[in-house]
């Protein structure tokens, strides 16, 4: 496996939710493979459409986490993107790789295809939450790849949003069973 560097997420956030698919993130221990990302830019329905406070790392770094807290109480993880434009990745889901019991545990379930098939349940499983927010990627949080080849590539609207509905930046393993549900 091939470790990605800082200059991987040097490219604009819907190329970026698509080329991260099939990569292995490994948080505290535990791996995963992206199975679905979203793609968020200075769009209507993202944090990027006005720098604020939380927004500024869209708008500053890339190749670092953004982690913010929705409906008070899940956490999102999220990779910058860009180096002189706003953007950050999303990632949705990943099948876990390892520490299944570990993480049934954790997330109080049986279900394997339960475990991180959203981003609050990802970040639950994984323990990642504030306190990685602002870290660049490489350090806590890495990104491998291990030439894991996409045979079919789902595309649609992103989920959980009620503006720029007709923008498809949400893309997914087709047929894997870790993709969140619609």
């Amino acid at each position: 496996m091939r470790e990605l560097t800082k200059d991987f997420f040097v490219r604009d956030a819907v190329n970026l939710s698509k080329d991260l698919l099939g990569k292995i993130i490994s948080v505290n221990g535990f791996l995963g493979r992206i199975v679905e990302t979203e793609a968020y830019t200075n769009d209507s329905a993202s944090h990027g459409k006005t720098r604020t406070e939380r927004s500024s790392l869209m708008f500053d770094t890339h190749g670092c986490i953004y982690v913010y807290l929705v409906y008070g109480m899940y956490y999102c993880l999220n990779f910058t993107v860009n180096d002189n434009d706003v953007g950050a990745v999303l990632i949705r889901a990943v099948e876990p790789l390892n520490k299944i019991t570990e993480l049934k545990e954790i997330r109080k379930t049986e279900k394997v295809n339960n475990l991180c098939s959203g981003p609050g349940k990802l970040c639950q499983a994984f323990g990642i939450n504030k306190s990685h927010n602002g870290l660049e990627i490489g350090g806590l949080v890495k990104v491998f790849d291990d030439g894991y080849l996409i045979k079919n590539l789902g595309q649609s609207s992103r989920i959980g949003i009620k503006n720029a509905l007709n923008l498809q930046w949400r893309f997914f393993i087709m047929g894997n069973q870790h993709v969140s549900k619609k």
